[in-house]
């Protein structure tokens, strides 16, 4: 025990050398279909996190709303790296993860306008969508929540004798609470088959990790404990995919579990009713420009001759058509049933 927490100790301290560029450097050729499918996926998430903050603003949507804007190369890549039969469990600002595990648009969307055709019957909202089928086990409101549940579920895998794994997601704004450390500790005393992807996009609720984190290279939030870590450029598909693989893997093969440190931005508020003033317009307006993970790819395909200027406008309008079903899907689905309160609740 004492030798391979030694060799764990070393492991970590390798990888919080690790930096963006060492992880686009160590990332693979992609092929053709898979880069496509990168960006198909990452303008989808794009696409509909625009429309569902414009129907928000139509009172279409009520409660809480946290979009994705900015954050898609993070759930894609990372999806990219699992299979289907791994385990999803992440935050509140959930959208994105849903439709990178397959979650159907309709039901995603039905969900957040409080329709009975939605993930949760319309009970849930924006929030707290599940799918069985997906292995997505949410969408949790309360900051923290998602972690220990994760890491029951990579519990759960491991008693089962199952070669699956779990990604949990937090944001920076998590990775101060105890509950955090409590489940690192326990993954790693138990050797469990979890990856924590830290999606880390500076500003928490509205708060900057420099203001909020005596330490803001949040990898090394596992030294302690011997769990390796890595920062990623969370705003390169690329990037995130490689290091992704590179995590899943070593967590697939029994050695316990992963830190990944994710470095992006969201371009919105913290949520719908943030107007986000703890931030300047010039320093979203350079990152969006500078580090737009759509916008990155899309040029590398053009340079690279993957696809044609009419051909990924060609997929802009097919995801637009797919949205905007959604959103008709939504409108059309009728609103829960006053007895449909009592179902599906434990007692």
């Amino acid at each position: 025990m004492a030798r391979q927490s030694a060799s764990r100790a070393k492991s970590s301290a390798s990888n919080a050398k690790k930096s963006t560029q060492g992880a686009k450097k160590a990332a693979p050729k992609f092929s053709k279909e898979q880069i496509q499918k990168f960006y198909y996926d990452m303008l989808l998430i794009r696409r509909f996190e625009e429309k569902a903050g414009q129907i928000y603003g139509m009172g279409l949507i009520g409660g809480f709303c946290h979009l994705y804007i900015g954050q898609e190369a993070v759930v894609v890549g990372m999806k990219s790296a699992i299979t289907d039969d791994d385990a999803v469990i992440t935050s509140y600002r959930d959208h994105g993860h849903m439709l990178a595990c397959g979650m159907d648009p309709k039901g995603v969307m039905a969900e957040l306008t409080g329709r009975e055709g939605g993930y949760s019957k319309g009970k849930g909202g924006s929030m707290h969508m599940f799918s069985k089928e997906a292995n997505f086990y949410g969408g949790h409101g309360i900051v923290g929540a998602c972690v220990p549940l994760g890491t029951g579920l990579a519990f759960s895998q491991k008693y089962q004798g199952s070669k699956d794994i779990t990604l949990c997601y937090m944001g920076d704004g998590t990775v101060n609470q105890g509950q955090v450390y409590e489940s690192f500790n326990m993954a790693e005393l138990w050797d469990l088959p979890v990856v924590y992807v830290i999606e880390n996009n500076e500003y928490a609720m509205g708060t900057s990790v420099k203001r909020s984190s005596a330490q803001t290279e949040l990898y090394k939030r596992g030294d302690s404990f011997n769990v390796p870590g890595e920062q990623v450029d969370g705003m390169d598909v690329f990037a995130v995919a490689a290091a992704g693989k590179k995590a899943v893997d070593y967590v697939r093969a029994g050695k316990g579990p992963y830190i990944l440190e994710m470095k992006t931005y969201r371009y919105r508020g913290h949520s719908m009713s943030d107007p986000a003033k703890y931030r300047s317009k010039e320093e979203v307006n350079k990152k969006r420009a500078e580090h737009d993970p759509i916008d990155h790819l899309r040029q590398t395909m053009l340079d690279d001759k993957i696809n044609t200027e009419d051909e990924l406008k060609e997929i802009d309008r097919e995801i637009k058509a797919i949205v905007a079903d959604a959103v008709e899907f939504a409108q059309n689905s009728p609103e829960p049933q006053p007895e449909e309160l009592y179902t599906d609740v434990l007692a």
